[in-house]
């Protein structure tokens, strides 16, 4: 028990630190190379503070969504060498009809649509 408390005191005290050193840091002196965008080492072309799409942003998140799901879905094979494998069907059922759904429902939405 002991071991553990070490671990999560200096777990603390590590986050508290590097925490006070960010906030810190970029206050020492900021000028204008430092404040400015960064573009693979060329000038900045044009404004780095451009809006981009909410449309963009939609999919951005459609795609996370999906790739979460594919994450979720991995250990599947493992899932049959349970006792009751049917649970683990049924799991895996819902979560791709609860995606499949929400997939659908962005379709009718038009949320999936780049170009109005």
């Amino acid at each position: 028990m002991n071991l553990i408390t070490t671990i999560i005191t200096i777990t603390i005290t590590l986050s508290a630190v590097l925490a006070t050193i960010s906030f810190w840091l970029p206050q020492i002196s900021p000028d204008a190379e430092k404040l400015s965008p960064y573009e693979c080492g060329f000038d900045p072309v044009g404004s780095a503070r451009l809006p981009f799409s909410l449309r963009f942003f939609l999919i951005a998140i459609l795609f996370l969504l999906f790739d979460l799901e594919i994450a979720l879905l991995l250990p599947l094979p493992w899932g049959d060498q349970l006792s009751t494998p049917t649970l683990t069907l049924i799991w895996s059922t819902a979560v791709l009809a609860l995606l499949t759904l929400g997939l659908i429902y962005e379709w009718t939405q038009g949320g999936l649509e780049w170009a109005e």
